[in-house]
């Protein structure tokens, strides 16, 4: 199967918020999932591609969406470990369709990323990870990291 890569555009919109869902439910996160289709998210994600905060890329074989992935870049204060660094790039929503997996979309995805970032003199990256996908990522140098999160809601 051959496949391309592109740029995404506003259009994509519905489709990210698709991948969005299906990767939050096939990692068994409903509610993670409910809230990826919800009309908050879909307004924010619309808002984010119009503007360029949100960016990444689409795969296709054949014409057909196979994958995807969204980036961002994130303003950080510096860190005891890389004190130069004020922006990090943020992966998210990196989803293959089931059908396509094991073909090295997602690896080629990640690559796409890597460059991207790179080319806006981004050098340090962050995302979070499955259980499943960990070791994936681990095979690229990406490493695991000690953050916690709490909802103040």
């Amino acid at each position: 199967m051959a496949v391309t890569t592109r740029p995404v555009t506003s259009d994509d919109c519905g489709l990210i918020c698709r991948h969005r869902r299906d990767m939050f439910a096939a990692a068994g996160e409903v509610r993670a999932a409910k809230a990826a289709g919800s009309d908050e998210y879909k307004d924010w994600q619309a808002q984010h591609l119009t503007s360029g905060a949100y960016f990444g890329f689409i795969a296709e074989a054949g014409g057909r969406p196979v994958g995807g992935i969204g980036l961002m870049i994130l303003d950080w204060p510096p860190h005891p470990e890389h004190p130069q660094i004020t922006q990090r790039g943020y992966v998210l929503n990196l989803f293959v369709e089931p059908d396509c997996r094991g073909q090295g979309i997602g690896k080629r995805l990640i690559a796409e990323a890597d460059r991207e970032f790179r080319k806006r003199g981004v050098s340090f990256a962050v995302l979070t990870a499955t259980d499943q996908a960990r070791p994936i990522y681990e095979k690229d140098g990406w490493e695991q990291t000690s953050q916690m999160a709490k909802c103040l809601d």
